[in-house]
């Protein structure tokens, strides 16, 4: 069983290098994701910002009948674990979680009228995209979870 880890993560490995966009989400894998703030903007400082992450996440999972298991939200960018009873949900569920997300944020910035939103006034919430790598195993839990 160790070897046969090892060679697809090797396999999986050498494919990601040749493409490193590609997503795999047709495995009933969780998944570790990272997405970021436009520019790298510490955008997430504040606590109501962080609260809006944490409630669309919630209502995202919600809808999917997904998982949490672990999250992080730093000052410019978010790390979640996410596992779906089904595959193929990763990419809606991001798409619709940053949508949400984004759209909440900006207008609690411009309603609270917050000097630092105002600067970036036309810019989005997000970088565009996100990042992915799936755990499939226990030993990459432990490990995304350190």
């Amino acid at each position: 069983p160790q070897a046969q880890e090892a060679a697809i993560y090797a396999f999986n490995w050498c494919e990601r290098m040749s493409n490193p966009r590609k997503i795999y989400d047709q495995g009933l894998y969780s998944h570790f994701v990272t997405f970021s703030c436009y520019k790298r903007r510490q955008l997430l400082t504040l606590e109501t910002p962080k609260r809006i992450v944490l409630g669309t996440l919630k209502n995202s999972l919600y809808s999917r009948r997904a998982k949490c298991v672990g999250f992080v939200i730093m000052p410019d960018h978010v790390h979640a674990i996410v596992w779906f009873p089904e595959p193929g949900h990763l990419s809606g569920f991001m798409q619709t979680w940053k949508r949400r997300s984004s759209e909440q944020i900006a207008k609690w910035f411009q309603q609270a009228n917050i000097e630092y939103f105002h600067a970036m006034e036309g810019d989005p919430i997000w970088q565009p995209k996100y990042h992915s790598f799936e755990i499939y195993s226990e030993q990459k839990l432990v490990l995304c979870q350190r």
